[in-house]
Protein backbone atom coordinates (compact mmCIF):
# COMPACT_ATOMS: atom_id res chain seq x y z
CA UNK A 1 0.00 0.00 0.00
CA UNK A 2 1.50 3.37 -0.97
CA UNK A 3 2.02 6.24 1.49
CA UNK A 4 -0.91 8.33 0.18
CA UNK A 5 -3.28 5.37 0.48
CA UNK A 6 -2.02 4.61 4.01
CA UNK A 7 -2.69 8.23 5.03
CA UNK A 8 -6.19 8.11 3.52
CA UNK A 9 -6.95 4.86 5.37
CA UNK A 10 -5.59 6.28 8.63
CA UNK A 11 -7.55 9.51 8.30
CA UNK A 12 -10.76 7.66 7.41
CA UNK A 13 -10.88 5.11 10.24
CA UNK A 14 -12.54 7.54 12.62
CA UNK A 15 -9.96 8.08 15.32
CA UNK A 16 -11.60 10.00 18.14
CA UNK A 17 -10.19 11.62 21.28
CA UNK A 18 -10.25 8.30 23.19
CA UNK A 19 -8.23 6.58 20.44
CA UNK A 20 -5.80 9.51 20.41
CA UNK A 21 -5.29 9.17 24.17
CA UNK A 22 -4.89 5.38 23.86
CA UNK A 23 -2.23 5.84 21.17
CA UNK A 24 -0.37 8.42 23.28
CA UNK A 25 -0.38 6.14 26.33
CA UNK A 26 0.76 3.07 24.37
CA UNK A 27 3.52 5.02 22.63
CA UNK A 28 4.73 6.06 26.08
CA UNK A 29 4.49 2.57 27.58
CA UNK A 30 3.32 -0.35 25.45
CA UNK A 31 3.38 -2.68 28.47
CA UNK A 32 0.36 -1.10 30.13
CA UNK A 33 -2.35 -3.56 31.08
CA UNK A 34 -5.75 -2.98 29.50
CA UNK A 35 -7.09 -2.19 32.97
CA UNK A 36 -4.44 0.52 33.58
CA UNK A 37 -4.86 1.86 30.05
CA UNK A 38 -8.62 2.05 30.62
CA UNK A 39 -8.10 3.95 33.87
CA UNK A 40 -5.79 6.44 32.15
CA UNK A 41 -8.18 7.15 29.27
CA UNK A 42 -11.39 6.87 31.35
CA UNK A 43 -12.84 3.80 29.61
CA UNK A 44 -13.71 0.32 30.83
CA UNK A 45 -11.21 -2.49 30.29
CA UNK A 46 -13.40 -4.21 27.64
CA UNK A 47 -13.98 -0.91 25.80
CA UNK A 48 -10.29 -0.04 25.70
CA UNK A 49 -9.34 -3.60 24.65
CA UNK A 50 -11.82 -3.40 21.75
CA UNK A 51 -10.44 -0.01 20.66
CA UNK A 52 -6.85 -1.33 20.77
CA UNK A 53 -7.93 -4.38 18.73
CA UNK A 54 -9.51 -2.09 16.11
CA UNK A 55 -6.39 0.12 15.99
CA UNK A 56 -4.30 -3.02 15.43
CA UNK A 57 -6.68 -4.44 12.80
CA UNK A 58 -6.74 -1.14 10.88
CA UNK A 59 -2.93 -1.03 10.79
CA UNK A 60 -2.56 2.07 12.96
CA UNK A 61 -0.78 0.02 15.63
CA UNK A 62 1.75 -2.09 13.75
CA UNK A 63 3.58 -3.71 16.65
CA UNK A 64 5.12 -3.39 20.07
CA UNK A 65 8.82 -3.32 20.88
CA UNK A 66 11.23 -2.79 23.72
CA UNK A 67 13.45 0.28 23.75
CA UNK A 68 16.93 -0.74 24.83
CA UNK A 69 19.95 1.23 26.02
CA UNK A 70 22.55 0.55 23.35
CA UNK A 71 25.38 1.69 25.65
CA UNK A 72 24.46 -1.02 28.14
CA UNK A 73 24.58 -3.54 25.31
CA UNK A 74 28.16 -2.50 24.55
CA UNK A 75 27.59 -0.09 21.68
CA UNK A 76 29.57 3.02 22.66
CA UNK A 77 29.00 4.95 19.45
CA UNK A 78 25.94 5.75 17.41
CA UNK A 79 26.44 7.45 14.08
CA UNK A 80 24.67 8.67 10.97
CA UNK A 81 26.03 7.61 7.57
CA UNK A 82 24.86 9.61 4.57
CA UNK A 83 25.26 7.74 1.29
CA UNK A 84 25.37 9.38 -2.14
CA UNK A 85 23.85 7.97 -5.31
CA UNK A 86 24.25 4.22 -5.49
CA UNK A 87 22.39 1.31 -7.02
CA UNK A 88 19.28 0.78 -4.91
CA UNK A 89 19.46 -3.06 -4.78
CA UNK A 90 23.13 -2.99 -3.74
CA UNK A 91 22.43 -0.60 -0.85
CA UNK A 92 19.40 -2.60 0.30
CA UNK A 93 21.41 -5.83 0.21
CA UNK A 94 24.29 -4.31 2.19
CA UNK A 95 21.90 -2.78 4.75
CA UNK A 96 20.35 -6.22 5.33
CA UNK A 97 23.82 -7.78 5.65
CA UNK A 98 24.96 -5.20 8.22
CA UNK A 99 23.50 -5.84 11.69
CA UNK A 100 24.89 -2.54 13.00
CA UNK A 101 22.32 -0.63 10.91
CA UNK A 102 19.49 0.39 13.25
CA UNK A 103 17.48 2.48 10.77
CA UNK A 104 17.86 2.96 7.02
CA UNK A 105 16.06 5.59 4.98
CA UNK A 106 16.05 6.07 1.20
CA UNK A 107 15.73 9.87 0.97
CA UNK A 108 15.52 12.77 -1.44
CA UNK A 109 18.12 15.48 -1.67
CA UNK A 110 21.87 15.49 -1.98
CA UNK A 111 22.19 12.07 -0.35
CA UNK A 112 20.23 9.02 -1.44
CA UNK A 113 20.38 7.19 1.88
CA UNK A 114 20.62 8.03 5.57
CA UNK A 115 21.58 5.21 7.93
CA UNK A 116 21.71 5.16 11.71
CA UNK A 117 24.23 2.67 13.06
CA UNK A 118 25.45 1.47 16.44
CA UNK A 119 29.05 0.29 16.87
CA UNK A 120 31.38 -0.67 19.72
CA UNK A 121 34.22 1.77 19.10
CA UNK A 122 36.04 3.82 16.44
CA UNK A 123 37.65 0.74 14.87
CA UNK A 124 34.23 -0.87 14.54
CA UNK A 125 32.86 2.40 13.09
CA UNK A 126 35.65 2.41 10.51
CA UNK A 127 34.86 -1.18 9.50
CA UNK A 128 31.15 -0.49 9.01
CA UNK A 129 31.66 2.80 7.16
CA UNK A 130 34.24 1.15 4.90
CA UNK A 131 31.59 -1.38 3.74
CA UNK A 132 29.38 1.44 2.51
CA UNK A 133 32.28 3.41 1.01
CA UNK A 134 32.70 0.62 -1.53
CA UNK A 135 29.32 1.64 -3.03
CA UNK A 136 29.81 5.39 -3.38
CA UNK A 137 30.79 8.51 -1.45
CA UNK A 138 29.68 8.63 2.17
CA UNK A 139 29.69 11.12 4.98
CA UNK A 140 29.56 10.10 8.63
CA UNK A 141 28.59 11.97 11.79
CA UNK A 142 28.83 10.60 15.32
CA UNK A 143 25.74 11.22 17.45
CA UNK A 144 26.92 13.05 20.55
CA UNK A 145 23.64 13.48 22.40
CA UNK A 146 20.18 12.40 21.26
CA UNK A 147 17.84 15.25 22.19
CA UNK A 148 14.56 13.60 21.17
CA UNK A 149 13.82 9.98 20.34
CA UNK A 150 10.63 7.94 20.17
CA UNK A 151 8.37 11.01 20.29
CA UNK A 152 4.74 9.91 20.63
CA UNK A 153 2.76 11.09 17.60
CA UNK A 154 -0.93 12.00 17.60
CA UNK A 155 -3.08 11.32 14.53
CA UNK A 156 -2.48 13.83 11.73
CA UNK A 157 -5.20 16.40 11.42
CA UNK A 158 -5.30 18.93 8.59
CA UNK A 159 -6.90 21.56 10.87
CA UNK A 160 -3.83 21.46 13.16
CA UNK A 161 -1.56 22.70 10.36
CA UNK A 162 -0.93 26.40 10.78
CA UNK A 163 -0.23 28.46 7.66
CA UNK A 164 3.26 29.89 7.38
CA UNK A 165 3.77 33.58 7.98
CA UNK A 166 3.32 35.76 4.95
CA UNK A 167 6.58 36.76 3.35
CA UNK A 168 7.41 40.43 3.50
CA UNK A 169 7.31 42.09 0.13
CA UNK A 170 10.63 43.50 -0.95
CA UNK A 171 10.71 47.22 -1.70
Amino acid sequence: MNQKRKLEVTLNIGIDHHDTRILAELQGDARLTMAELGRRVHLSQPAVAERVRKLEASGVITGYRATVDLNRLGYGIRAIIRIGRAEYPRVVKLVHQTPEVINAYNVTGEDSWVLEIAVIDVAHLDAVVTKFCTLTETSTSIILNPVREHQPMPPARREDVKPSRKKLRSA
